[in-house]
C-alpha cells in the first residue's frame, strides 16, 4: 500500500492547504490532488483552501470550488499540506494542520524540515507536482489530473529551461502529455496571456529597474499603488523577476513589490549562477530554492538591498576562497 492510500485509510474528511501566495506548483499540485481524491475516493469530503489565485489558472478543474476563508469550528481527519515549506506559509489555514487528527506534507523545497506527522519531501524534484505524480496511481489520472500537474510542473521549471528540469521531470511530463492533455494551450493561457494593464505593470518594473554590484545584481521596485493604477494584483508581478534574471551579465535577480503594509516588502531572488539565493532569502526569514526563493520583509529599500548586497558578496566571497 502506498503512502497516500495509506493515510487516507479510515478518514472521512480531507483537507487540502497550500502556502499563501500561491503560484503555478501550488495551484497545480492543490487541484491535481483534489481532483484525484474526488474522482477516486467517492466516500471522502474534501475541500481545498488557498489565497486568492491568478485568474490565469481558471482553465483547471477545480479552480471554482477552492474556499478562500478559514472556518473555526471546521475540524478535518487529514490535512494535506503540498509546496509549503513551513507552517507560517500556510497563512490564515495553519489551524487546519495544528487541529487535523492526522497530516501529509508534500514537498520539494530544501528548506523544509517537515511539519506534518508524514513528510514527502524530495528536494531534488523539479516541482511539488512531479513529487505528487510519484504518489499516484497512474492509471487513476485522469484529464483534469494530468492538466494541474503539467501546469505545476511547467512553472517550477520555467516551461523546462530551468537546472532543476531532470530526466526524470521529461519523462514524467511526457507521461501527462500522453493523457491527452492541451500542452501548448496550457503554456500561453498560464504564461504569455497577460491583460493590458499586466503588460503595463512590466513595462514600469523594467523601467525602473537598476544595476548593482558592477552589474552583476539587478533589481526592481514595484509601488502598492501600481496595482490599482494598472488594474492589477499582485499576481501581476509573475513573470517579472524571469526578465530580469536573463539579463546579460546579471547573476542575481531581485524584485521587491510593496505588499500595502507600513515598510513592508515582497521580496523574489532568482540566479542563474552558482549563488544559492535559499540562503539570502533564509537571512530574512524566508526560504525557498537554491535558484529562487523570496521572502517578506520590512524597512526601506535601502536597507532591504543593503542586506541582499551584503549576502551576495559574502557568497562570492566564499567562492573565491574555496578556489
Amino acid at each position: 500500500m502506498g503512502i497516500l492510500a495509506e493515510k487516507l485509510k479510515g478518514k472521512k474528511t480531507v483537507v487540502i492547504l497550500g502556502h499563501v501566495n500561491p503560484d503555478g506548483d501550488c495551484i497545480g499540485s492543490c487541484l491535481g490532488m483534489y481532483n484525484y481524491l474526488t474522482e477516486n475516493f467517492a466516500e471522502l469530503s474534501v475541500c481545498v483552501c488557498l489565497d486568492a489565485m491568478g485568474v490565469k489558472f481558471g482553465y483547471l478543474k477545480g479552480y471554482g470550488d477552492v474556499q478562500g476563508t478559514y472556518d473555526s469550528e471546521k475540524r478535518f481527519d487529514l490535512c494535506i499540506t503540498l509546496d509549503v515549506s513551513d507552517v507560517p506559509r500556510l497563512g490564515i489555514f495553519a489551524p487546519y494542520l495544528e487541529n487535523a487528527g492526522d497530516s501529509l506534507c508534500i514537498d520539494h523545497h530544501i528548506t523544509n524540515k517537515g511539519l506534518a506527522k508524514t513528510n514527502v519531501i524530495k528536494s531534488d524534484a523539479s516541482s511539488s507536482c512531479e513529487v505528487l505524480y510519484e504518489l499516484l496511481d497512474e492509471e487513476k489520472i485522469s484529464v483534469p489530473v494530468a492538466e494541474c500537474l503539467y501546469t505545476g510542473i511547467a512553472h517550477d521549471t520555467g516551461i523546462f529551461k530551468y537546472s532543476n528540469t531532470s530526466k526524470r521531470t521529461l519523462d514524467i511530463t511526457g507521461r501527462l502529455i500522453d493523457k491527452g492533455i492541451d500542452f501548448p494551450d496550457i503554456i500561453d493561457r498560464s504564461f504569455y496571456m497577460k491583460t493590458y494593464g499586466q503588460t503595463r505593470l512590466h513595462g514600469l518594473a523594467l523601467l525602473n529597474s537598476r544595476l548593482l554590484l558592477n552589474g552583476r545584481l539587478i533589481y526592481t521596485v514595484i509601488p502598492y499603488a501600481a496595482f490599482a493604477e494598472y488594474g492589477c494584483t499582485v499576481k501581476a508581478t509573475d513573470g517579472v523577476i524571469d526578465a530580469l534574471r536573463v539579463v546579460g551579465g546579471v547573476e542575481c535577480a531581485v524584485l521587491l513589490y510593496e505588499t500595502g503594509n507600513p515598510s513592508e516588502y515582497k521580496l523574489s531572488l532568482r540566479t542563474n549562477s552558482s549563488l544559492d539565493v535559499s540562503r539570502i532569502a533564509t537571512a530574512f526569514g524566508g526560504g525557498g530554492h537554491v535558484k529562487a526563493a523570496g521572502a517578506t520583509v520590512t524597512g526601506t529599500v535601502e536597507e532591504i538591498l543593503k542586506g541582499v548586497c551584503g549576502q551576495v558578496s559574502l557568497q562570492w566571497e566564499e567562492m573565491e576562497n574555496r578556489v
